[in-house]
C-alpha cells in the first residue's frame, strides 16, 4: 500500500489548513502521526473504514477533525485554531487489519507510513 500526503504548509496562529492522504488500496483503518524536531512521533487522530469511528488526541480534540472517502481510499485532516505547538512533520498511516482500541495511537501497530507533509506554525 502506498500513501501520499500533502496539503502542509506556512500558517499563522489560529489559521486553518486541510491534509490530504491518499492510498492505493483500501485499509481497515488510516490516520495522522505528527513529528515535531527533537520529539517522538505522536498521535493525532485516525479513522476506521466501518463504521467510521474517529479518535483523537486530547491535544487536537475540538480542533482536528478526520473524515474519509472510502471510495478513493483518502482520509483527511482539518485542522483549525492551529497552534505553534502544531508545528510538525505530518505522516498518514495505514493499517490493513482491526486492533483493538487501546492500540489505536500506537504507531507501531500501522503496516503503512506516507512520506510526511510538514505543518508550520507561527505565532
Amino acid at each position: 500500500v502506498q500513501l501520499q500526503a500533502y496539503g502542509g504548509g506556512l500558517v499563522q496562529a489560529g489559521d486553518s489548513l486541510r491534509l490530504s492522504c491518499a492510498a492505493s488500496e483500501r485499509t481497515y483503518i488510516m490516520g495522522w502521526f505528527r513529528q515535531a524536531p527533537g520529539k517522538e512521533r505522536e498521535f493525532v487522530s485516525a479513522v476506521t473504514l466501518t463504521p467510521k469511528l474517529t479518535y483523537y488526541d486530547d491535544s487536537v480534540k475540538g480542533r482536528f477533525t478526520i473524515s474519509r472517502d472510502s471510495a478513493s481510499n483518502t482520509v483527511y485532516l482539518q485542522m483549525n485554531s492551529l497552534k505553534p505547538e502544531d508545528t510538525a512533520v505530518y505522516y498518514c498511516a495505514a493499517r490493513l487489519g482491526r486492533i483493538i482500541t487501546s492500540a489505536m495511537k500506537r504507531a507501531g501497530v500501522y503496516d503503512y507510513w506516507g512520506q510526511g507533509t510538514e505543518v508550520t506554525v507561527s505565532s
